[in-house]
């Protein structure tokens, strides 16, 4: 029997090694049932595994994290290393949002789906060349088209909740507090 409490010849890795290469790997989240499959191990065993090592590597105050977003699980900076990291990787480079980026990814992400025109009417300015950035960055993807008007549509992508450390999007904070109280009526004037 191993740690896991799994049976296994001597040259089969555990399920803690094995999880910890393949999440190595990996560049986006990967659910627990994927994890499953390919390990040929039950679920909720996987679940377990993953939870036990976030936590040990917490507890150790490891320069890494182990965490569930976006509907799966990733390696990440821990954030009082996070400065130093991008130093190293971008070589003192920045690649900040504008704030026009800003804008129009909250538009997306709290109207999606929605056009262009959409955007811009609530912005009220042009909003294509952000648009553009923001789905060369990852950020947002093409969700369908309009029936009516026939114009495509954005959503945010699974990239977006895992930069944001969401699960998803029903953890974005509320928008409400943030809104003038007259909020409707400026709507219905666009």
């Amino acid at each position: 029997m191993t740690a896991d409490m799994t049976p296994r010849t001597s040259d089969e890795p555990t399920l803690r090694a094995a999880l910890e290469a393949i999440l190595l790997v990996v560049d986006e989240p990967v659910p627990e049932v994927t994890l499953a499959q390919v390990l040929e191990r039950p679920t909720n065993e996987v679940a377990a595994t993953l939870r036990d090592l976030s936590a040990e590597y917490s507890a150790a105050g490891r320069g890494f994290d182990l965490r569930e977003v976006a509907g799966g699980w990733r390696y990440y900076t821990r954030a009082d290393c996070a400065q130093l990291v991008e130093r190293f990787v971008r070589d003192g480079q920045q690649a900040r949002l504008t704030q026009a980026a800003l804008e129009t990814l909250a538009v997306v992400a709290y109207r999606q789906p929605v056009s262009r025109a959409r955007v811009a009417a609530i912005r009220g300015v042009n909003s294509d060349g952000v648009m553009r950035t923001l789905v060369a960055r990852g950020l947002v993807e093409e969700a369908g088209t309009d029936p009516e008007s026939q114009a495509v549509l954005y959503r945010t992508t699974s990239y977006f909740l895992e930069r944001l450390g969401l699960r998803g999007l029903d953890e974005l904070p509320e928008l409400a507090p943030f809104l003038p109280d007259d909020v409707e009526t400026i709507e219905e004037q666009k």
